[in-house]
């Protein structure tokens, strides 16, 4: 039997929190979006793999993000009036790290790393992970996504 949710909770909230916070810019939709992972945590606790954590908890972290920015742009559109809809130019389209070959760690530490240019270091004190860690995850998920646009090219 793993950890209880409560020890969940307390290793990884703060992490979830922090990362919510930097892809949305605001504490009370950040708090939300943390919530909310947790709580799709306890509806699937039996298929989640609590080795993948917090990359799978990133992750729906961050589906909330582009969901609460679609509302938002949606929201925008209808409030201004206007008929065709806003097309807002993406800083980052995450198709690439959509790759089915990627876990879920793998994809938080590309996006941590690569779409918010954090270090190692800042990378590991949101996660949890060691630095070593990190770069083995980068160091494969890059080989991954390389063999994989290798094969398609």
């Amino acid at each position: 039997m793993g950890p209880s949710f409560e020890e969940i909770y307390a290793r990884h909230a703060d992490a979830v929190f922090r990362f919510a916070f930097r892809l949305v810019g605001r504490r009370d939709v950040a708090e939300d979006i943390t919530s909310e992972a947790f709580l799709e945590l306890v509806e699937h606790r039996d298929r989640v793999d609590v080795s993948r954590l917090p990359g799978w908890l990133f992750t729906v972290a961050r589906n909330r993000a582009m969901d609460y920015w679609r509302r938002r742009a949606l929201e925008t559109r209808f409030a201004a009036g206007l008929e065709e809809p806003i097309q807002p130019e993406p800083a980052f389209e995450p198709k690439l790290f959509e790759h089915k070959a990627l876990r879920p760690v793998h994809r938080a530490c590309l996006l941590l790393r690569y779409v918010h240019g954090m270090t190692l270091s800042e990378i590991s004190q949101q996660t949890g992970l060691s630095e070593t860690q990190i770069k083995g995850y980068l160091q494969y998920a890059r080989q991954l996504l390389r063999a994989a646009f290798t094969k398609t090219s």
